[in-house]
This record gives structure tokens, C-alpha cells and sequence, in this order.
């Protein structure tokens, strides 16, 4: 069963990740390089798989927040919010992006559905599309979404970084096991 779990994954996700919008995608690499601040959200898993990213962005020298936090600043309008939710109905992550969105900040919401209230309420929708029934035997609540997720944003990362002009020798330099 593992093996069939893990292939059904495998599969799924590569045919997930490659289904999502090359034009979204490059606006999302533009708005994090130009961002003043970066402000990650997800709820449960979701949540999870932005901290992922946001540690990724931080060893990139970017100055990034998870919402939420007790140290995390003021959001405005030179700064960018990622929100992140499967449904994108999670009341917690359509109420930041409209709070975000008054504010001025560029929002940007990877869900599975460009028609929820996430995506009403953002700049951007980054659709991260299941093509096919997922199937809970093998991947149950979720799985497709948060793993395809969470590899979309790594094969983001060597963009991002040639627009930094960064190489992974920059990345050692901030990653926590150096210190």
C-alpha cells in the first residue's frame, strides 16, 4: 500500500504543479523580489507548508513574516501577503487578505479554486488545481493540495534567487544550522 500511496502522490502532484499558470507564477517571483516585506498565512497544513517557504525566502536575505506571530509588523502598501488555503473559504485567510488588501498590500492567494472568497479578496490567484478526484485511500484531506504546494514554491526558489543574483553559498550564509 505504501508504494501505491506514494505513486498516486507522485503522480498527482507532478500533474498538479504543471497544470499551474506560467503568467501567475512569474507575477508572484516580481512581487516577491520587489516586496518590501513579505507576509506569509496559512491555516493547519496549509500554515505549515508557508513556513516551508518562508524560511526559504528568509535564507534568501528577503524580509518575511508568518501572520500571526507576536513579533510580526504592520503590513502596508509596499509589502506582499501570500495566503494559502485548499478551499479558499478559511475564514482566517480571507479576513487577512481583506485587512491586507485595505491597507494597500499586494495579495496573492495559492488555492485550488480562482472562484472562492480567497481569491475575490486578492490581486493575484495562484490556482493550484487537483485535475481529478483525489483519491482518500491514498492521499486523503488534502494531500494533493499541500504537497503540490510546497513544491511549487521550491521550484520557485532557483527564479528567485537568479533575480537576486544569489547563489547557494548566499543561502548557507543565512540558513540557522550555520550560526
Amino acid at each position: 500500500m505504501r508504494t501505491q500511496s506514494l505513486d498516486y502522490i507522485l503522480d498527482q502532484v507532478r500533474d498538479t504543479v504543471s497544470s499551474i499558470d506560467d503568467a501567475a507564477q512569474d507575477r508572484l517571483i516580481d512581487e516577491i523580489v520587489k516586496a518590501k516585506k513579505i507576509f506569509i498565512y496559512g491555516a493547519g497544513r496549509s500554515g505549515l507548508v508557508g513556513q516551508l517557504f518562508a524560511v526559504r525566502l528568509v535564507q534568501m536575505g528577503l524580509d518575511v513574516h508568518f501572520v500571526g506571530d507576536m513579533t510580526t509588523p504592520i503590513i502596508g502598501s509596499e509589502d506582499l501577503a501570500i495566503l494559502i488555503s485548499n478551499t479558499g473559504e478559511t475564514m482566517s485567510a480571507v479576513q487577512t487578505a481583506n485587512i491586507a488588501r485595505r491597507l494597500g498590500c499586494f495579495v496573492v492567494c495559492v488555492t485550488s479554486s480562482a472562484h472562492n472568497k480567497l481569491a475575490h479578496a486578492s490581486n493575484l490567484v495562484v490556482e493550484v488545481r487537483h485535475h481529478s478526484k483525489e483519491d482518500p485511500k491514498y492521499a486523503p484531506l488534502g494531500t494533493i493540495f499541500e504537497d503540490s504546494v510546497s513544491l511549487f514554491f521550491d521550484s520557485l526558489v532557483p527564479s528567485i534567487m537568479a533575480k537576486l543574483d544569489m547563489n547557494e553559498d548566499d543561502m548557507r550564509r543565512r540558513h540557522a544550522i550555520w550560526v
